[in-house]
Protein backbone atom coordinates (compact mmCIF):
# COMPACT_ATOMS: atom_id res chain seq x y z
CA UNK A 1 0.00 0.00 0.00
CA UNK A 2 1.41 3.13 -0.99
CA UNK A 3 1.85 6.86 1.47
CA UNK A 4 -1.12 8.34 -1.43
CA UNK A 5 -3.68 5.56 -1.03
CA UNK A 6 -3.65 4.58 2.66
CA UNK A 7 -6.22 6.60 3.70
CA UNK A 8 -9.83 6.25 2.28
CA UNK A 9 -12.35 9.35 2.87
CA UNK A 10 -11.30 10.15 6.22
CA UNK A 11 -13.41 11.74 8.14
CA UNK A 12 -11.10 13.91 9.45
CA UNK A 13 -7.69 15.80 8.81
CA UNK A 14 -6.34 14.05 12.14
CA UNK A 15 -7.04 10.44 10.60
CA UNK A 16 -6.00 11.81 7.24
CA UNK A 17 -2.56 12.55 8.82
CA UNK A 18 -2.47 9.56 10.87
CA UNK A 19 -3.83 7.22 8.31
CA UNK A 20 -0.14 8.70 6.25
CA UNK A 21 2.04 8.88 8.75
CA UNK A 22 1.13 4.53 9.09
CA UNK A 23 1.55 4.38 5.40
CA UNK A 24 4.69 6.05 5.39
CA UNK A 25 6.54 4.06 8.05
CA UNK A 26 5.14 1.04 6.74
CA UNK A 27 6.42 1.67 3.35
CA UNK A 28 9.84 4.09 4.16
CA UNK A 29 10.53 3.36 8.12
CA UNK A 30 11.00 5.32 11.03
CA UNK A 31 13.44 7.88 8.70
CA UNK A 32 11.13 8.15 6.19
CA UNK A 33 8.30 10.08 8.62
CA UNK A 34 8.47 13.44 8.79
CA UNK A 35 5.80 16.17 8.99
CA UNK A 36 6.96 17.48 5.09
CA UNK A 37 6.76 13.97 4.04
CA UNK A 38 3.19 13.49 5.38
CA UNK A 39 2.32 16.89 4.12
CA UNK A 40 3.42 15.69 0.23
CA UNK A 41 1.90 12.10 0.51
CA UNK A 42 -1.84 13.58 1.67
CA UNK A 43 -1.63 15.83 -1.16
CA UNK A 44 -1.86 18.55 2.18
CA UNK A 45 -0.58 22.29 2.10
CA UNK A 46 2.83 22.63 3.64
CA UNK A 47 2.69 23.06 7.31
CA UNK A 48 -0.53 21.37 7.97
CA UNK A 49 0.67 18.35 9.62
CA UNK A 50 2.80 20.76 11.57
CA UNK A 51 -0.01 22.47 12.55
CA UNK A 52 -2.14 19.32 13.88
CA UNK A 53 1.19 18.08 15.75
CA UNK A 54 3.97 20.51 16.17
CA UNK A 55 6.79 17.71 17.27
CA UNK A 56 7.39 14.57 16.31
CA UNK A 57 6.39 13.38 19.38
CA UNK A 58 3.36 14.49 19.20
CA UNK A 59 3.24 12.87 15.59
CA UNK A 60 4.31 9.65 16.53
CA UNK A 61 1.54 9.91 19.60
CA UNK A 62 -1.10 10.64 16.76
CA UNK A 63 0.30 7.87 15.01
CA UNK A 64 0.37 5.25 17.84
CA UNK A 65 -3.45 6.20 18.86
CA UNK A 66 -5.20 5.71 14.94
CA UNK A 67 -2.65 2.53 14.89
CA UNK A 68 -4.46 1.32 17.84
CA UNK A 69 -8.30 2.31 16.75
CA UNK A 70 -7.62 0.77 13.43
CA UNK A 71 -6.30 -2.73 14.67
CA UNK A 72 -8.77 -2.89 17.24
CA UNK A 73 -11.09 -2.76 14.00
CA UNK A 74 -9.20 -5.65 12.50
CA UNK A 75 -8.53 -7.45 15.72
CA UNK A 76 -12.49 -7.09 16.05
CA UNK A 77 -12.19 -6.42 19.50
CA UNK A 78 -15.97 -5.46 19.92
CA UNK A 79 -17.01 -9.02 18.88
CA UNK A 80 -14.62 -11.35 21.14
CA UNK A 81 -16.63 -13.56 22.55
CA UNK A 82 -18.01 -13.31 25.98
CA UNK A 83 -16.49 -14.44 29.00
CA UNK A 84 -17.43 -17.79 29.84
CA UNK A 85 -17.39 -19.28 25.97
CA UNK A 86 -17.02 -22.39 24.64
CA UNK A 87 -12.46 -23.13 23.93
CA UNK A 88 -13.19 -23.80 20.44
CA UNK A 89 -15.44 -20.44 19.89
CA UNK A 90 -12.65 -18.66 22.20
CA UNK A 91 -9.65 -20.45 19.64
CA UNK A 92 -11.84 -19.31 16.06
CA UNK A 93 -12.20 -16.16 17.27
CA UNK A 94 -8.32 -15.00 17.93
CA UNK A 95 -7.60 -17.10 14.92
CA UNK A 96 -9.70 -14.83 12.74
CA UNK A 97 -8.54 -11.85 14.54
CA UNK A 98 -4.80 -13.33 13.95
CA UNK A 99 -5.61 -14.31 10.26
CA UNK A 100 -6.68 -10.71 9.27
CA UNK A 101 -3.61 -9.23 10.39
CA UNK A 102 -1.54 -11.80 8.64
CA UNK A 103 -3.15 -11.39 5.34
CA UNK A 104 -5.12 -8.36 4.61
CA UNK A 105 -3.32 -6.04 7.51
CA UNK A 106 0.26 -6.41 6.90
CA UNK A 107 0.89 -2.91 6.35
CA UNK A 108 -0.41 -1.94 9.65
CA UNK A 109 1.91 -4.47 11.15
CA UNK A 110 4.72 -3.07 10.27
CA UNK A 111 3.66 0.43 11.28
CA UNK A 112 3.31 -1.03 14.57
CA UNK A 113 7.14 -3.05 14.86
CA UNK A 114 8.66 0.23 13.64
CA UNK A 115 6.66 2.09 17.03
CA UNK A 116 7.65 -0.07 18.68
CA UNK A 117 11.08 -0.46 18.37
CA UNK A 118 11.33 3.56 18.14
CA UNK A 119 9.42 3.49 21.51
CA UNK A 120 12.45 1.36 23.09
CA UNK A 121 14.08 4.86 22.76
CA UNK A 122 11.72 7.31 23.95
CA UNK A 123 10.56 6.39 27.23
CA UNK A 124 7.27 8.88 26.69
CA UNK A 125 6.46 7.15 23.15
CA UNK A 126 6.47 3.85 24.93
CA UNK A 127 4.21 4.65 28.11
CA UNK A 128 2.11 5.97 25.63
CA UNK A 129 2.55 2.56 23.27
CA UNK A 130 1.55 0.30 25.97
CA UNK A 131 -1.42 2.47 27.21
CA UNK A 132 -2.80 2.28 24.06
CA UNK A 133 -2.63 -1.55 24.01
CA UNK A 134 -3.77 -2.64 26.99
CA UNK A 135 -7.49 -2.79 25.79
CA UNK A 136 -6.67 -6.18 24.27
CA UNK A 137 -4.70 -7.58 26.62
CA UNK A 138 -7.13 -6.37 29.29
CA UNK A 139 -9.91 -8.13 27.13
CA UNK A 140 -7.78 -11.37 26.63
CA UNK A 141 -7.12 -11.58 30.54
CA UNK A 142 -11.10 -11.50 31.20
CA UNK A 143 -11.52 -14.23 28.68
CA UNK A 144 -8.77 -16.54 29.82
CA UNK A 145 -9.82 -16.02 33.95
CA UNK A 146 -13.36 -16.98 32.47
CA UNK A 147 -12.23 -19.96 30.72
CA UNK A 148 -10.58 -21.03 34.59
CA UNK A 149 -7.13 -19.54 34.13
CA UNK A 150 -5.05 -19.80 37.02
CA UNK A 151 -2.46 -17.59 35.71
CA UNK A 152 -3.75 -14.92 34.01
CA UNK A 153 -1.66 -12.89 33.38
CA UNK A 154 0.83 -15.35 32.78
CA UNK A 155 -1.75 -17.07 29.90
CA UNK A 156 -2.14 -13.80 28.20
CA UNK A 157 1.76 -13.14 28.15
CA UNK A 158 1.70 -16.42 26.35
CA UNK A 159 -1.28 -15.62 24.01
CA UNK A 160 0.11 -12.12 22.71
CA UNK A 161 4.10 -13.15 22.30
CA UNK A 162 2.49 -16.68 20.35
CA UNK A 163 0.14 -13.92 18.20
CA UNK A 164 2.87 -11.59 17.90
CA UNK A 165 6.22 -14.37 16.84
CA UNK A 166 4.21 -15.68 14.45
CA UNK A 167 2.61 -11.95 12.79
CA UNK A 168 6.20 -10.89 13.00
CA UNK A 169 8.04 -14.35 11.35
CA UNK A 170 5.52 -14.32 8.51
CA UNK A 171 4.83 -10.06 8.13
CA UNK A 172 9.06 -9.25 8.42
CA UNK A 173 10.61 -12.63 9.67
CA UNK A 174 12.12 -15.69 8.14
CA UNK A 175 8.69 -17.21 7.25
CA UNK A 176 7.52 -14.23 4.93
CA UNK A 177 6.68 -15.81 2.08
CA UNK A 178 4.78 -18.19 3.62
CA UNK A 179 1.41 -16.98 5.41
CA UNK A 180 -0.27 -19.95 7.07
CA UNK A 181 -4.26 -20.39 6.59
CA UNK A 182 -7.08 -19.82 9.17
CA UNK A 183 -7.11 -23.66 10.07
CA UNK A 184 -3.26 -23.19 10.81
CA UNK A 185 -3.55 -20.40 12.74
CA UNK A 186 -6.56 -22.50 14.43
CA UNK A 187 -4.67 -25.19 15.30
CA UNK A 188 -1.95 -23.53 16.39
CA UNK A 189 -4.15 -21.17 18.96
CA UNK A 190 -6.04 -24.49 19.80
CA UNK A 191 -2.99 -26.54 21.04
CA UNK A 192 -1.62 -23.23 22.92
CA UNK A 193 -5.18 -23.12 24.93
CA UNK A 194 -5.22 -26.23 25.76
CA UNK A 195 -1.81 -26.44 26.97
CA UNK A 196 -2.90 -23.39 29.10
CA UNK A 197 -5.85 -24.17 30.27
CA UNK A 198 -6.70 -28.35 30.60
CA UNK A 199 -7.10 -29.74 33.61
Amino acid sequence: MSARTAPSAPAHRADLVADTALALLAERGMRGLTHRAVDEAAELPQGSTSNLARTRQALLELAVRRLADREAKVLGLHAMPEPGTDLDVVAHALALATHRALTHHRDLSLARYELALEATRRPELRAYFDATGARFRDQLSVLVTAMGSTAPERHVLSLVAWADGLMFSCVAGSFGNRVPGLDEVRAGLRELLDGMLRP
